[in-house]
């Protein structure tokens, strides 16, 4: 790696900037459990204010806290994320980025004059242009910045716009597009995941600026590598994503809980989806909330959820355990990661009974949501480390480099 891009300042930002979007996910997870999300319902604007001059009166009502929070916090994010971009570029990104706000700008205008429907994403554009814009002309110590961190730059460069566009729309089609509720919960999934994703370019982007990374010895080119390991992390990680994709589902179909009992199911190992027994369990719900009925659909997501999540009970310890064991004598980052990814997934699971017990409060479900998002991360930078520096639970090439660091230098005698 170029030692460049080797700064303490730098890896510290790039920290910040990953915790400030986990702590988006969080917002927009408790936006959804709360089912607040159209508590504004215009875009950019808020109430027909300036997004950040909203009176503060305003906010103690009708959710509007919650949802208008997630959407300040989403601005900040976005804001560190064009720093960082800027940051990781150094010379070489000013071009780029003023070229890009000019061209956002331009678009903005454009979509102004398409008439009210589009006045929103004209603005968002307008916005985050000028943003881009200063930011390509602001100058930056970073003269040599090469290879791959770059690009993850420019990614998350793109999916944070993506993510804020999306966001917004969100909003402004849901009285049309999106009233459907299958259209409805698809987008909403889809902003979910992205959110998640874009999670993880943050924290590889952090993981690849720290010094334990930088410092780590690498194998020798064209030896044999992980002998699986890489392949099992990374299953395993490809199993949570599709853990998160089907809570973010259930989620999203604001239909409460479609199974509130554990361990059983409507009292059986796997519940009925006849007509009666539906309309059986629709007709025992006491909570006042607004939910929509119980579907044959919701059931079976919601045991599919279960099912997984029995699966990663197990997987992701086993795999955690993999990587500690190959990892025992050798100098590379993620040992304590690992230990964290399986004390992770045991809480994400208490988490998970606690939310059907409990008859899914907001708090602790957004709590679920957080920890799942960096379960997610985790799996992640241990498949990258897996990769990056070959490990393996028997690789004579690493286990060789590593004794021979460990071990004193020979003494000779004459």
């Amino acid at each position: 790696m170029n030692n460049s891009l080797h700064s303490p300042a730098l890896s510290r930002f790039a920290w910040l900037t990953a915790f400030c979007t986990w702590l988006l996910v969080g917002l927009g997870g408790l936006v959804t459990s709360k089912g607040v999300g159209m508590a504004v319902p215009d875009w950019p604007t808020s109430y027909g204010y300036n997004m950040f001059l909203l009176p503060i009166a305003t906010w103690r009502t009708g959710g509007i806290f919650d949802e208008h929070t997630h959407r300040l916090w989403a601005s900040i994010v976005g804001v560190l994320v064009v720093a960082l971009t800027r940051w990781l570029g150094g010379r070489s990104a000013c071009k780029p980025l003023i070229l890009c706000g000019v061209v956002e700008i331009v678009a903005g205008l454009l979509l102004l004059r398409l008439g009210s429907d589009w006045s929103g994403a004209g603005h968002f554009l307008i916005g985050i242009g000028g943003v881009v814009l200063l930011a390509g002309l602001v100058r930056v110590n970073n003269p040599r910045s090469s290879g791959s961190l770059p690009l993850l730059g420019w990614t998350a460069f793109g999916l944070v716009q993506l993510q804020g566009l999306l966001g917004g729309l969100r909003v402004v089609l849901d009285a049309h597009v999106l009233a459907d509720v299958r259209m409805g919960t698809a987008f909403g999934v889809l902003h979910g995941i992205l959110g998640q994703v874009f999670l993880v370019v943050l924290a590889i982007i952090a993981l690849r600026l720290s010094r334990r990374w930088v410092e780590s010895v690498r194998p020798e080119p064209g030896r044999p590598s992980s002998n699986g390991m890489e392949w099992l992390l990374a299953g395993v990680t490809l199993l949570i994503l599709i853990q998160l994709l089907l809570g973010a589902a259930m989620r999203h179909q604001h239909a409460g809980l479609a199974v509130p009992d554990f361990p059983l199911a409507h009292g059986q190992l796997y519940p009925s989806t006849a007509a009666d027994s539906i309309a059986s369990y629709n007709a025992q719900r006491l909570d006042a909330r607004d939910f929509n009925p119980i579907t044959p659909f919701q059931i079976h997501l919601h045991m599919a959820h279960r099912m997984v999540a029995l699966s990663l009970l197990a997987l992701v310890p086993w795999a955690a355990w993999r990587f500690r064991a190959a990892t025992r004598s050798l100098a590379v980052p993620g040992r304590r990661l690992a230990g964290w990814w399986m004390a992770l997934v045991v809480a994400q699971a208490a988490l998970g009974i606690v939310t059907v017990l409990r008859n899914k409060p907001a708090d602790v479900a957004t709590a679920h949501v957080m920890i799942g998002a960096l379960c997610l991360a985790f799996g992640a930078m241990l498949s990258l480390i897996a990769r990056e520096f070959s490990i393996a639970t028997e690789n004579p090439v690493m286990q060789a480099r590593a004794h021979s660091q460990t071990q004193p230098a020979p003494r000779f005698q004459s």
